[in-house]
C-alpha cells in the first residue's frame, strides 16, 4: 500500500502499511508498521513508530500517537486516545515459540493456547506510557494516567492512575475529572453513579 495508497488515505514516504484494511481519511506517520492482517478504521492516526500487529483492530478516529505498539488480539474502538509509548501485551506467560522445550512448541501452534485478548472501549484515552497486561477491557471514556501499570480491568469513565493502577476518580465524556453526580461544566453532561461505574443521565 505505501507505493500507491487508495485515495483519501495517506501513508508517509518512510512508513510500511502492508495492510489492504485502511478507511478513508487515515494518516499513517514516518517509520509507522502497519502488517498486513491488521485493521484500521476511517480518520484514524497512526503516530510516527509506532506498530499495528497483525490481528489488531483500531475503529473510526482513533488517535495513535508515536511509538505505540498493538499486537495482535487488541481491539481499539471508535475514538480512543492512544497516548505516545503506550504498551499493550498479548501474553500472561511467554517464551520463545522457538525454544526447544515440546511443551512450549506446543503451546504456540495455536493461537487459542496462549493470546488474551484485550478491548478499549470508545472514546477512551491511555496516558504516556502506560503498560497494559493482557485479556483487559478499558471501559468507554475511562483515562489511564501516564506511565501507569494496567492490571485488572477499568470500568467506564474511571480514572486510573499508579503502578499497579488504582482508581482516582471519574472522567467525562469531554475528557475532564469529575465528581459523581454533578453536571460538568464544559460540556453539561450529567451522571449518575451505579455500583462501581458511572452512566451518563439523558
Amino acid at each position: 500500500m505505501t507505493a500507491n495508497p487508495p485515495h483519501g488515505i495517506y501513508v508517509h514516504p518512510a512508513a510500511l502499511c502492508e495492510s489492504d484494511e485502511v478507511g478513508a481519511g487515515t494518516r499513517i506517520w514516518a517509520f509507522a508498521h502497519v502488517m498486513q492482517g491488521a485493521r484500521v478504521g476511517a480518520d484514524c492516526n497512526v503516530g510516527e513508530g509506532s506498530f499495528l500487529e497483525a490481528g489488531s483492530v483500531l475503529g473510526d478516529r482513533v488517535t495513535v500517537k508515536n511509538h505505540v505498539l498493538i499486537w495482535n488480539g487488541v481491539v481499539v474502538a471508535d475514538e480512543a486516545f492512544i497516548g505516545p509509548c503506550v504498551l499493550f501485551t498479548n501474553d500472561r506467560f511467554p517464551r520463545s515459540p522457538r525454544m526447544r522445550l515440546p511443551v512450549v512448541a506446543e503451546r504456540y501452534e495455536s493461537a487459542d493456547r496462549w493470546l488474551e485478548r484485550t478491548h478499549v472501549d470508545r472514546g477512551a484515552s491511555l496516558g504516556a506510557g502506560a503498560v497494559i497486561l493482557p485479556g483487559l477491557s478499558i471501559g468507554a471514556y475511562a483515562v489511564v494516567g501516564a506511565a501507569a501499570l494496567v492490571t485488572r480491568n477499568v470500568s467506564a469513565h474511571r480514572l486510573v492512575v499508579g503502578q499497579p493502577a488504582r482508581p482516582a476518580g471519574w472522567a467525562c465524556r469531554c475528557g475532564q475529572r469529575r465528581d459523581t453526580g454533578c453536571a460538568w461544566r464544559a460540556c453539561g453532561q450529567r451522571y449518575a453513579r451505579r455500583d462501581e461505574t458511572l452512566e451518563p443521565l439523558s
